[in-house]
């Protein structure tokens, strides 16, 4: 597996730091591979490193409770300061009591974990303020080609279009693959969401999964959501808020907020959906109908996310720009298109900008290959996006 340096170097800083490490994610995204990189990567300076795997049975038995993890800890550290790596440590009855008392005696403690007793959005919840939580996403393209190529695999721009970036399906081909994303996906709304939450109203859930994991891209509202799922299942608008919730604790999906230009304000009731990864859209396409549109917008909003910028959707006076993206101080206007090449797409994306002053900067990224740059929009084709360094 390749070292996710990108990841280890935000933890670096906090390596030593009192306060506890939380990794969190979606499932199967790396969480563990990281920790147990971060491990392997102050070995190298100490060995009073303890690494638990709670995941593990023969580990859960030896350590059944808190008190025994502990009582473990104090056994095999020396006095100077330790590193407590914790992985899957929902497994065990009071892990909350775990951490706070460690980072007390001169333990450094790093966490992880994701299943059906705790979502890794929920470890923040029981921590009471001690921590800094560093979310992990799938791989970006870069990522992806790294890993690729440490597997002599090629993967084309189209192929992450559809298949996206977790990790392990770089191992798996053709139905194989799909049957392990299918997998994941059923994971998460069962295990991680269904079994977690106690939703009795099963085949409901799994509508609203359904909707809100194909409208990547769009805007929707709970308002469209209930009117799209109510003519097959009865339910409340305020199910569908709850619903919808559950899918952004598991961050198999986040609803991004409208700013717009007219009213100065955020819009609270329309958001823009995108997927924790576009797999989970692919995997609900029948027919090999995979939409390569929305998920392009998809992948810049997680490339972007993954290189620190705080997004929003920005509505110029009811024309949609695709992202407004705040770092260190700048802001940039971004629109995003699959092509420009036929002139009423060209006109509606270089439209979206018009009556904006050029305070911010104006960028149009598609998969296109000619420039189509003009004096006040920057167009960066696709690839060539993924693989620089930044805006």
């Amino acid at each position: 597996m390749i070292k996710r340096e990108h990841y280890l170097a935000q933890i670096e800083p906090f390596v030593d730091s009192d306060l506890i490490k939380v990794i969190t994610g979606i499932r199967r995204c790396g969480k563990s591979v990281i920790l147990k990189q971060l491990a392997q990567s102050i070995l190298d300076r100490t060995d009073n490193v303890i690494l638990l795997e709670f995941e593990n049975k023969r580990i859960r038995t030896l350590l059944p409770d808190a008190d025994q993890v502990i009582r473990y800890v104090d056994e095999h550290r020396t006095k100077e300061k330790c590193y407590v790596f914790l992985d899957e440590v929902q497994e065990i009855e009071n892990w909350p009591d775990i951490c706070q008392t460690l980072r007390l005696e001169n333990c450094s403690v790093f966490i992880s974990g994701s299943n059906s007793k705790l979502l890794s959005s929920e470890f923040t919840d029981a921590l009471s303020g001690r921590y800094v939580s560093f979310q992990v996403h799938p791989f970006v393209w870069k990522e992806l080609q790294e890993y690729a190529a440490e597997l002599n695999r090629s993967v084309s721009i189209t192929d992450y279009l559809i298949w996206g970036g977790f990790p392990k399906r770089l191992e798996f081909e053709g139905e194989a693959m799909i049957r392990y994303l299918e997998d994941i996906d059923e994971t998460i709304i069962y295990k991680d969401i269904i079994r977690r939450f106690g939703i009795r109203k099963e085949s409901l859930f799994r509508a609203v999964a359904d909707f809100v994991l194909r409208s990547n891209g769009r805007i929707v509202s709970y308002n469209s959501i209930y009117r799209a799922v109510k003519q097959k299942e009865k339910c409340s608008e305020h199910t569908i808020i709850k619903y919808v919730e559950y899918l952004e604790k598991a961050y198999a999906a986040e609803l991004v907020k409208q700013y717009s230009v007219k009213s100065k304000q955020e819009l609270q009731f329309h958001k823009k959906c995108y997927d924790g990864d576009v797999a989970l859209n692919s995997i609900r396409c029948p027919n090999n109908r995979y939409d390569i549109d929305h998920n392009l917008e998809n992948i810049v909003y997680l490339e972007l996310l993954y290189r620190g910028y705080s997004i929003k959707v920005y509505d110029n006076a009811g024309k949609e720009i695709d992202f407004i993206a705040y770092k260190a101080g700048k802001e940039y206007l971004i629109q995003v298109a699959h092509s420009v090449v036929d002139e009423k797409a060209y006109q509606r994306e270089f439209n979206a900008f018009n009556g904006l002053d050029n305070s911010r900067q104006k960028i149009l990224i598609t998969n296109d290959d000619m420039d189509y740059s003009t004096s006040t929009v920057r167009h960066i084709r696709l690839k060539e996006f993924l693989e620089s360094g930044d805006l």
